[in-house]
C-alpha cells in the first residue's frame, strides 16, 4: 500500500472527477466507489483511483474548501522512457485547458523546454513538464507545495521538517532564488524536491501577492500500522488543535494531514452497511483516530 495518498476535496463532483483525471494518463482507473451515510455533510462519496500508478483518493462532502495553486501536481514527460512524450503532454495539456484557466502558458522555458501550470475546470492545478533526461528519474506525478503569504520563505524549513518525522527520506534537488528576482528573497527556495516514505514530493517559495493558501481541499493520508504510528505522527504534525477532526490534522505551515490505520480501510471496504454506519459515527466523534474503538465498532 501507497504510504502517503493525496486526498481531494470535492463539493459534489468527485466520481467525475477521478473519472476526467483517469482518462487523461495511462495505468489509470477508478479502483473503488463508495458512499458514507448520516455525516456532517449528509452522504458522502469516497472515490480511491489511479493516476500513472499512483494512488490517489477524492470525497465529495460539501463546498467547504476551494482548490488553488498553493498545491499542485507536476507530471513529468519524460522523453528517456516514452517517445511520444511532447505529444502526450500537448494532448494532456489540451484536455485540461478544457474550462480550465492557464496560469503559466505550455512553453519553452529556461528549466524546460515545454512547460506549463494550469488549472483545471475543477480548480484543481497541474504543472506539466517535458523533462530532461538526467539524473536519478523522478516518478510520473509529483505533488508540489507552494509556501506563500504568512509562510513564504519556510519552503526549506518545512521540508526539512518533514524529512526529519517521515521515514525513507531524502533531499533531491534544492535550487535557491538567485539575486534579481524581486519580489522573491535571495536564497529562499526556487525549488526543492524531497523523498517521504520512497515518495518524491516537491516545494517552493513564492513571495508574490497570492490571494491563496493551504486548505484542507488537498491533504495528505498517512497509513498507520497500529496506534502507536497513529499517535506518532499525530504528535509531530499536528500544530492547530482547531483543525483536529475524524483524523484531519493541520501542521505548522498550514498544511492538512490525514493520520489514518489501515485496518480502517478493509473496514470501509469490506465491511457491511450496518459495519460500516458504525464504523462512520464512531470515526464522527473522534479527533486523533483511536483504533481499538473503531474495530469494536466494526466488530459491534
Amino acid at each position: 500500500m501507497q504510504k502517503i495518498v493525496p486526498h481531494l476535496w470535492f463539493n459534489t463532483q468527485a466520481k467525475e472527477a477521478a473519472e476526467f483525471y483517469t482518462s487523461l494518463l495511462p495505468r489509470s482507473e477508478v479502483t473503488s466507489v463508495r458512499t458514507i451515510h448520516n455525516t456532517p455533510s449528509g452522504d458522502c462519496d469516497i472515490v480511491s483511483f489511479q493516476l500513472w500508478g499512483q494512488s490517489f483518493m477524492a470525497i465529495s462532502a460539501g463546498p467547504y474548501f476551494t482548490f488553488n495553486p498553493s498545491v499542485s501536481f507536476m507530471i513529468n514527460f519524460d522523453p528517456s522512457q516514452y517517445d511520444d512524450a511532447r505529444t502526450r503532454i500537448d494532448d494532456v495539456w489540451a484536455k485540461l485547458l478544457d474550462g480550465g484557466k492557464i496560469l503559466m502558458p505550455l512553453d519553452a522555458y529556461p528549466f524546460s523546454e515545454r512547460y506549463g501550470w494550469i488549472q483545471d475546470r475543477y480548480g484543481l492545478s497541474w504543472q506539466l513538464i517535458l523533462t530532461k533526461p538526467e539524473g536519478e528519474q523522478r516518478p510520473p506525478i509529483v505533488p508540489l507545495m507552494m509556501f506563500v503569504g504568512d509562510v513564504c520563505g519556510k519552503a526549506e524549513e518545512a521540508t526539512s521538517f518533514y524529512l526529519s518525522v517521515f521515514k525513507n527520506t531524502k533531499r533531491g534537488t534544492i535550487a535557491p532564488y538567485p539575486s534579481g528576482l524581486e519580489p522573491d528573497k535571495e536564497g529562499t527556495t526556487m525549488f526543492t524536491d524531497f523523498m517521504l516514505e520512497h515518495q518524491w514530493f516537491a516545494a517552493m517559495d513564492s513571495a508574490r501577492m497570492h490571494d491563496f493558501a493551504f486548505n484542507e481541499s488537498v491533504s495528505f493520508i498517512v497509513h498507520c500500522e497500529d496506534q502507536s504510528e497513529i499517535d506518532y505522527y499525530w504528535e509531530k504534525l499536528s500544530a492547530v488543535p482547531a483543525s483536529e477532526q475524524c483524523g484531519w490534522l493541520k501542521d505548522k505551515y498550514g498544511l492538512s494531514w490525514q493520520i489514518v490505520p489501515t485496518a480502517m480501510d478493509e473496514m470501509m471496504s469490506k465491511g457491511t452497511s450496518e459495519q460500516i454506519n458504525r464504523v462512520t459515527q464512531a470515526f464522527l466523534q473522534m479527533k486523533k483516530f483511536d483504533l481499538a474503538t473503531l474495530q469494536k465498532a466494526y466488530e459491534g
